[in-house]
């Protein structure tokens, strides 16, 4: 194996794997070329009272519906929703990111580098960390709260036409799809980028026609309503992928990946699939992130600066570009890479509040909104390479209806005591229910309740410190993005 080019050596990796995969990859076509908007926080509560009202009143009418996690798999409803608006979605260009882990950090990372080439960019992403207008983006940054409400406004007689007319109401996330896709017509956007719910066949997001479909690893999520294998969720997941669009895949599980490439020999869809056209030929951990050098569709961009941490962020970013490299067509009609300047100050302007978001310092507090048994896994692995810490404290509030137990087991090894507690939703796993399996998995001495979120963030802060100032204590808040959100704001983010 040749010394001089790294990538061949992921080449080489990638390529031992399951023979059946020859027989579809086949029939499929490759993309393999011959030959930034500024940083957007967390938005807070509208400082105008009558504003925050308004906002508040559209907040309670759209808790009405079903939640996010109560689903009848059909996208009727919301295509109804757009025959009445008049098609938004189809007036501009579309990226559509589905897949278990990485969707909303890759889905800005596409943003920033849309944006940095000069595209205004209409962003869609789910869930939200504090307050619901991150979820729809205009130019890297969620819009007002005024049109919020007067989007709202705009499309609701809508939505009570199509209440009035189906069997269920629209959701919740239905609305605020419609809502999301006319306003990025509204705006008008050059291009969106969307990320789904929930699966991708019936998600309320596939009213749209993604020219290119980005699928980031597949692992074990939703397991009751999307199925029991990564290969059986792939077969929802596929659903993005469009006659003639462009697939840019992530790593995969071997099942996964087999049912991905299938679908896309069957609409006639380019393939790019990291580990082969593209991937991370090198990184290195920096203050406050890690330099890149990643393999595109066009080439190598090196000493690409990420202000995030931890390994799959490295592999969200080569995914991310070689999205926005298809979607300009390089590696197809362009054998040219992208402006690597661009490419480097976009990457640099990169933030991804709650995915190992520093909130404090000493003792030092990270939150992360990991939330299943592989994004867990993938977190502890990120704090041991980007943090020294002495001892690491976690607090951990989790909702009912994920694997807890395998979201522990991640952890385990890292956190030297847990203290358990639980967030305002609906969904939250109750503390002592939290504690009981927390017992199981560290054992009694290393485990402590704390009911309310405040209490849990003091206590663990407090255990920190036991060892003194400056002797590398730590906590990580985690478990749900709703406990991220809602400790970031008790630490003054927001």
């Amino acid at each position: 194996m040749s010394e001089t080019d790294p990538f061949d050596e992921i080449v080489a990796a990638e390529t031992d794997r399951d023979p059946d995969l020859a027989v579809i990859e086949a029939g499929s076509r490759t993309l393999r070329t011959q030959g930034a908007p500024p940083e957007a926080d967390v938005p807070a509560r509208p400082e105008d009272p009558e504003v925050d009202k308004a906002l508040r009143e559209v907040e309670a009418d759209l808790a009405t519906r079903w939640g996010e996690t109560k689903l009848e798999p059909s996208v009727s409803r919301i295509a109804a929703l757009m025959d009445l608006l008049g098609e938004p979605q189809r007036s501009y260009p579309s990226i559509h990111i589905t897949g278990t882990n990485g969707k909303t950090s890759t889905a800005r990372m596409i943003e920033a580098l849309l944006g940095a080439f000069e595209l205004r960019t209409g962003r869609y992403t789910s869930p939200h960390v504090q307050s619901i207008t991150e979820r729809i983006s205009l130019d890297g940054a969620p819009i007002s709260a005024e049109r919020f409400i007067e989007t709202y406004q705009d499309i609701k007689p809508y939505v009570e036409m199509v209440d009035a007319a189906q069997e269920y109401r629209l959701s919740f996330f239905e609305v605020l799809t419609g809502m999301a896709y006319a306003a990025f017509a509204d705006a008008p956007v050059d291009v969106a980028v969307v990320e789904v719910g929930m699966g991708g066949s019936w998600d309320a997001t596939n009213v749209i026609d993604g020219d290119v479909a980005v699928v980031t690893p597949i692992d074990l999520d939703h397991t009751d309503r999307l199925g029991e294998t990564p290969g059986e969720i792939a077969v929802e997941k596929a659903g993005i992928i469009k006659q003639d669009a462009t697939v840019i895949l992530a790593q995969q599980p071997v099942d996964a990946a087999q049912v991905l490439l299938k679908k896309a020999v069957e609409v006639d869809a380019t393939v790019a699939r990291e580990g082969l056209e593209f991937g991370v030929v090198s990184r290195q951990v920096a203050v406050g992130g890690q330099l890149l050098t990643l393999r595109g569709l066009g080439g190598e961009y090196e000493e690409v600066y990420l202000p995030l941490h931890g390994p799959y962020q490295a592999h969200n970013a080569a995914v991310a570009l070689a999205a926005v490299e298809a979607f300009f067509g390089v590696g197809a009609q362009r054998p040219d890479p992208l402006d690597i300047d661009t490419v480097r100050k976009a990457f640099a302007a990169v933030s991804s509040p709650g995915r190992l978001e520093v909130v404090r310092r000493s003792p030092t507090v990270v939150l992360d909104a990991a939330h299943n048994p592989a994004g867990a896994r993938a977190t502890a692995e990120a704090v041991g390479e980007a943090f020294d810490f002495s001892r690491l404290i976690g607090v951990v509030g989790a909702s009912g209806e994920k694997d807890v137990r395998g979201l522990l087991e991640a952890f385990e090894p890292i956190f030297a005591e847990i203290v358990v507690t639980q967030n305002s939703s609906h969904r939250a796993m109750d503390a002592d229910e939290l504690a009981a399996i927390a017992v199981e998995v560290f054992g009694e001495e290393r485990v402590q309740v704390e009911p309310r979120l405040p209490d849990a963030l003091e206590e663990a802060i407090t255990l920190a410190e036991e060892d003194g100032e400056f002797a590398g204590g730590g906590v990580l808040v985690t478990g749900s993005v709703i406990t991220v959100g809602e400790a970031r704001l008790l630490l003054g983010r927001g």
